[in-house]
């Protein structure tokens, strides 16, 4: 147990394990509204439209400062979010077939400005790629802090809008006959997981983001039939997910933060599939259990009563 606490009274521990659950928090209460809309690929999608951006930042600055690294994914998931709404809206390519074109062509045009930026002999391009699976070691005050401030703004903005997000969620008909603005709601959720993703480039990586995103979603699915309560949950399971994979990270040798999060995140995943009431396989086995017991005690009473009535 002090093993524990020793852990965890390290300060640089402590300025992960904030910034991986408030990445996880902020992450699992946008993903929630995502993974409801059918958009699970979005995060996948612009989370690696997000590598390009970072690229094109250290690029044109040579810096690698946090903030220009964040406004260049930022405006990378831009482009690549209208992208994806122009060919939906405009062609008869499906969103599953944007979000897949979208994702290969981001993606593979950052490998090729990485690779272009590894060969460039610039000294300063050290450790650039742990952008691709995160590296949340690396993290400063300064970095947890603006993760901190930008996860505090979506949950608040997701708090703000939770009754529209959740009419677009369900019913965007009905939403669009209510005269609310749904292509700026819908916009604005893009936007939003847009901003998630590029947070947590740093910690969790543009490959790995989308599971943070989506995984703690689904998990709470399984627990609730209420929205309000799976969008709590959710933000409890991604924070949750932060801080065991901060608490494995530091409590071994060279252990990356970012992938054993995501990791946290599918166990308890797995945990959700078999043990949440009414939707977990324990509980409807012992459903199934149930019913059939109950269907063979009523035959064996109803052949009781054939025997009976014979005699």
């Amino acid at each position: 147990m002090f093993g524990w606490l020793e852990i965890f009274l390290d300060p640089n521990t402590q300025w992960i394990l904030f910034g991986c659950m408030s990445l996880g928090l902020s992450s699992g209460v946008i993903g929630s509204f995502a993974y409801l809309r059918k958009q699970s690929l979005m995060g996948d999608a612009l989370s690696h439209a997000a590598l390009p951006g970072v690229c094109i930042a250290f690029m044109l600055t040579g810096s690698k400062s946090i903030l220009l690294f964040l406004l260049g994914a930022a405006i990378a998931g831009i482009i690549a979010t209208f992208g994806i709404g122009y060919i939906t809206r405009n062609t008869r390519i499906k969103q599953d077939s944007a979000l897949a074109i979208t994702l290969t062509v981001f993606f593979g045009f950052g490998i090729v400005l990485l690779t272009q930026i590894q060969h460039s002999g610039n000294g300063n391009q050290s450790g650039l790629d742990k952008f691709l699976f995160g590296q949340a070691a690396s993290m400063i005050h300064t970095d947890v802090v603006i993760m901190a401030i930008i996860s505090v703004l979506l949950v608040g903005a997701c708090a703000l809008l939770f009754k529209e997000f959740k009419l677009l969620s369900f019913d965007p008909g009905f939403a669009r006959g209510m005269g609310y603005p749904v292509t700026f709601l819908e916009q604005l959720i893009m936007f939003l997981i847009v901003v998630a993703v590029v947070v947590g480039i740093q910690a969790v990586g543009v490959v790995l983001m989308a599971a943070l995103l989506i995984t703690p979603a689904v998990s709470a699915r399984y627990w609730t039939e209420r929205l309000g309560v799976m969008v709590t949950l959710s933000g409890l399971f991604g924070a949750l997910s932060g801080l065991v994979g901060t608490f494995i990270s530091a409590s071994g040798n060279n252990l990356p933060t970012g992938p054993l999060s995501v990791l946290s995140a599918t166990l308890l995943f797995v945990i959700s599939v078999i043990f949440a009431p009414r939707r977990g396989i324990l509980s409807k086995w012992l459903l199934r259990h149930s019913v059939r017991s109950k269907v063979r005690r009523e035959e064996a009473s109803l052949k009781l009563e054939r025997k009976e009535r014979a005699v």
